[in-house]
């Protein structure tokens, strides 16, 4: 097994990566999606809008809060997440300066 290579990129580079690895799996998108349409969530609504196991949903919730996609907090025993809009914006700010900084014209 190869070794990452991370240090030889950038830590916007980094990040960008970590934050697309996390957007990589449907079922969380399919939780950023149901976040953005309620504001926000507690976890067993999660498993009836899924379908899938609460132990899946909190694995894919640990992933996006990992990364800074989501944030949670604590309501008597269960968990409320809705997005982070200070990381949301900072991700869809990078993601649009890079795809805004390809012009079809310099292509061969």
């Amino acid at each position: 097994m190869g070794v990452s290579k991370t240090d030889l990129f950038t830590e916007q580079q980094n990040e960008l990566a970590l934050v697309a690895k996390a957007f990589a799996h449907p079922a969380r998108v399919a939780i950023l999606e149901h976040l953005i349409k309620a504001n926000q969530c507690i976890n067993s609504d999660l498993v009836e809008e899924l379908g899938l196991a609460q132990a899946t949903i909190s694995q894919h919730l640990k992933e996006l809060k990992s990364v800074g996609l989501i944030k949670g907090t604590v309501e008597g025993t269960s968990m409320c997440y809705c997005i982070n809009s200070d990381a949301w914006n900072g991700v869809k700010k990078r993601l649009h300066g890079l795809l805004d900084s390809y012009n079809p014209a310099d292509c061969c």
